[in-house]
């Protein structure tokens, strides 16, 4: 009896050691799935019924802006642009370094260039991939962010676009005996047509350094509106990005949109350079501020900026110069009146300050998230390819005190009794010692970056790619900060991807100098605004969604970056100018309209028939934002509601 009780109690053991190796193995096998299924992601997320987003208030958050569906992409030419052909003046080949948004511009304003030139155009080289060690062999250089072939064929009828220079050519090219140009993101068109072509003709190649995020100024004359249509015909259709890169991104939109929902797109543009080129440095803290002066320190030595190290960040900020914190942008989302469950994705592979700064927004938006959080690590590994590894970074580790070391410290450690020896050495990484900058508080000069450091840059390039793809798709995008026309930046790109690819789509434009003040009035009460001020920021936001934001953008952005505001040279209308001066409307209207081709017949069959019930159900919403106004007793968007004009709001409201 006794024997038959240990086997059983034997059996059972075993039955269950093997269950706990089973469950071991399942869970470590399903831990990168879990990671982006919507159930762990989302928290409580409710699944929009047909009623709910049939509402109008549901509408109003995610709709797209009536009066600009008119407005549709047309970047074909439209006037005598004769086939490239193969006999030229040459070869050119140059060498782009930057950010994502840099290099993108600069390879639009290189095919805009050797089409200038009548040259032939060599596929460029990305720096930050060409000389980062140990990545992929499978990408390197374009390809590791673009489709070459796609890029070559899209292109045909423009620009001759070869892989690499013929060998003998290439040979010459190794022994440097062609010039190199450095042109700015400034250079006109006469500085090409008489400084760079007579030198292409006579050395048949030259090549360019692009460091500036861009080689040709964005504001052309009238004569070469072609031109302008052959950007926007690269930046929106011939860079295409790489096949895995296309795949996994579309994947996250995917996930982003399960259960029917729609996602709203953030771009927080809190970049440590851009905030130490507009001065905003005192509005972080501690070391951060530091890190930004460092910065600064470096761009006023190159002499990228000629105004003084300290400047008064606040000013800076009441000024429109500084980004909108998270917390901020928080609480504008919330006056429009998205939901705390509204899916909002964080894009951009740098958020300065880290985590820290983005805790006010994930209070108010619990499914706030990122790639990391729809990717599962093995997704994002196959994205990057396999690569070789690389020497730690010496900053990680401290030295390891050999046996004998250990040993003569401890014989010398005194009499007995003595304390315990300490346990071995570990290492110390970089996150222990407050993140990439734990170099602030040991030297007084930025080391140079590791290999490591290199590898992490080509790496952000494949983040911005995925962000971008999420970001060009979401039914609203908000951005942070955007350069208003100093140069290239992330939001910007996105913002004229979307007003070319579909105009009406949602994407805020914000004044940061008015919403400022907005804030300065109501700052001991951010959570609890009066009512007059949220009707204040609907107000504003909402025009800022339309033709008057549309404006604005195009005073401020289009004469630095014309892919942030490609219109009208690249899109047409199915609505003639004059019947919307007959029709009544604003002068807004009419001026965004102004100048807009017509669109082809064939262009305009494709119009969808939308139900006569949208324009009546848009109507009733804007005459009821309109009555509540009133019945606020607000007096506009450009002025700024007192505290004493109302009552706090309630939270719940």
């Amino acid at each position: 009896m006794k024997s038959k009780i240990k086997w059983a109690a034997l059996g059972g053991l075993v039955l269950s050691f093997a269950s706990l190796i089973v469950h071991l193995f399942l869970a470590k096998s399903s831990a990168d799935l879990v990671q982006y299924t919507a159930i762990t992601v989302f928290t409580e997320d409710l699944t929009p019924t047909l009623a709910i987003r049939k509402s109008p208030a549901f509408r109003k958050l995610w709709r797209n802006v009536k009066s600009l569906e008119p407005l549709h992409p047309y970047p074909n030419p439209r006037s005598t642009y004769p086939v490239a052909v193969e006999q030229n003046n040459g070869f050119i080949y140059a060498k782009i370094s930057g950010s994502f948004e840099k290099i993108r511009n600069s390879i639009v304003d290189l095919v805009a260039i050797s089409r200038l030139l009548n040259a032939t155009l060599v596929i460029p080289e990305i720096q930050e991939s060409a000389r980062s060690k140990g990545i992929s062999s499978n990408f390197k250089s374009f390809s590791y962010l673009y489709n070459e072939d796609q890029f070559i064929a899209a292109l045909a009828n423009d620009v001759t676009i070869v892989k690499s220079l013929p060998p003998i050519l290439m040979e010459a090219r190794r022994r440097k005996e062609y010039q190199i140009f450095k042109p700015k993101s400034s250079a006109s068109p006469r500085f090409y047509t008489s400084e760079v072509l007579p030198r292409l003709k006579k050395a048949k190649v030259i090549g360019l350094i692009l460091t500036d995020g861009g080689c040709l100024q964005s504001a052309l004359p009238s004569s070469m509106v072609e031109y302008q249509r052959l950007r926007c015909r690269v930046s929106f259709h011939a860079l295409q990005f790489r096949p895995e890169i296309e795949a996994l991104g579309k994947l996250m939109v995917e996930r982003l949109r399960a259960s029917g929902q729609s996602y709203l797109a953030y771009h927080p543009g809190l970049k440590r350079d851009a905030l130490a080129y507009h001065g905003c440095a005192e509005i972080f803290q501690d070391v951060h501020t530091e890190l930004i002066q460092y910065r600064r320190a470096q761009m006023i030595k190159q002499g990228i900026i000629s105004e003084e190290l300290n400047v008064d960040s606040h000013a800076r900020k009441r000024n429109g110069s500084c980004p909108l914190m998270p917390e901020e942008v928080g609480l504008l989302l919330r006056a429009m009146g998205y939901p705390p469950r509204t899916r909002i994705f964080l894009s951009g592979s740098e958020t300065f300050g880290g985590q820290r700064v983005m805790i006010p927004l994930r209070a108010m938006y619990t499914n706030l998230v990122d790639r990391t959080s729809l990717c599962s690590k093995t997704e994002l590994a196959n994205l990057v390819g396999p690569e070789t590894p690389l020497i730690p970074d010496p900053d990680q580790l401290l030295p390891v005190k050999s046996p004998n070391q250990l040993k003569s410290e401890w014989d010398k450690s005194g009499p007995r009794p003595r304390p315990l020896p300490p346990p071995p050495d570990r290492p110390i990484y970089r996150h222990e010692k407050e993140g990439w900058y734990g170099w602030v508080a040991e030297k007084d000069k930025e080391p140079e970056p590791s290999l490591n450091d290199q590898r992490e840059q080509a790496h952000r390039l494949l983040w911005d790619a995925l962000d971008y793809i999420v970001s060009v798709d979401a039914e609203v995008f908000f951005p942070g900060f955007d350069n208003d026309g100093s140069g290239p930046d992330f939001a910007s790109l996105v913002m004229g991807h979307r007003l070319y690819e579909m105009a009406s789509a949602r994407t805020f434009r914000p004044n940061r100098k008015y919403l400022a003040e907005l804030f300065n009035t109501t700052v001991d009460h951010l959570y609890y605004p009066p009512r007059n001020w949220t009707f204040a920021v609907r107000e504003h936001l909402n025009k800022s969604l339309a033709e008057e934001g549309l404006l604005k953008e195009s005073n401020l952005s289009k004469t630095k970056f014309f892919l942030s505001h490609p219109i009208p040279e690249c899109s047409c209308s199915t609505v003639k100018a004059t019947d919307i001066v007959h029709s009544g409307k604003n002068n807004n209207l009419h001026l965004l309209f102004e100048g807009q081709d017509e669109c082809p017949k064939w262009m305009q069959q494709l119009r969808t028939q939308e139900a006569n019930a949208d324009e009546v159900d848009s109507q009733e919403d804007e005459t009821d934002l309109e009555g509540q106004s009133e019945s606020e007793g607000y007096n506009g968007a450009d002025a700024i509601p007192s505290l004493e004009q109302d009552e706090e709001m309630d939270p719940d409201d």
